[in-house]
């Protein structure tokens, strides 16, 4: 189907354009929501004549947007999750939670503005896209961590997954004694030691 674009959408064009889509697409989301109109005669006279009028109301949300985008600086959300000890949520982020966590911070979003490619699914730092406006964007920090703590250290830079299995396999390595026979900890070849030394 051929259409003609209210206002600009990404990968397609900008307004004015007449473009071809799939009918599902025109139909299910770019008629519905007013961002284009279907490309016949008729509309193409009713769109020349209300051009100027259509350009400048984009551009006054624009210019809205683009205020509006000044309040997004190092704009972030952290959500406290369960999580298991690999760092894999039980469940997921979904835009939901962000917008939730976005708007309780003062900022004007909704969920269409959210960007999210797919669902959270994992602790750790993201950036998700927040379109205000379809030519004016932000980048949001998303922080998912199990605890407070932890949501500071990885907002200061730390890999709180890669530091907690350093930890384990030290843990582990210090333990070990190549000498050791098997199933032995190494307490007890400390205190087998011990007992060696004393009888001699």
């Amino acid at each position: 189907m051929d259409v003609i674009l209210l206002e600009r959408v990404e990968k397609l064009g900008a307004i004015g354009d007449v473009v071809k889509v799939k009918d599902g697409f025109a139909r299910n989301f770019l008629l519905p929501n007013k961002k284009a109109m279907r490309a016949n005669e008729a509309n193409r006279k009713v769109f020349e004549a209300n051009r100027a009028r259509i350009e400048s109301d984009n551009a006054n949300r624009r210019g809205e947007a683009e205020k509006e985008a000044g309040s997004f600086k190092d704009a972030s959300a952290t959500l406290i999750r369960q999580a298991s000890n690999t760092g894999q949520l039980y469940g997921s982020v979904a835009v939901r939670d962000i917008v939730d966590e976005l708007v309780s911070a003062g900022h004007k979003v909704n969920k269409s503005q959210v960007v999210l490619d797919r669902p959270i699914k994992a602790i750790g730092l993201y950036e998700v896209k927040v379109a205000l406006h379809p030519e004016v964007s932000v980048t949001v920090k998303v922080n998912v961590a199990r605890s407070p703590e932890e949501a500071e250290m990885q907002a200061s830079g730390v890999d709180v997954m890669a530091a907690m299995f350093e930890k384990d396999e030290a843990g582990f390595t210090e333990d070990y004694d190549p000498n050791a026979e098997p199933g032995a900890t190494a307490e007890v070849e400390a205190e087998a030691a011990e007992g060696e030394a004393q009888q001699g």
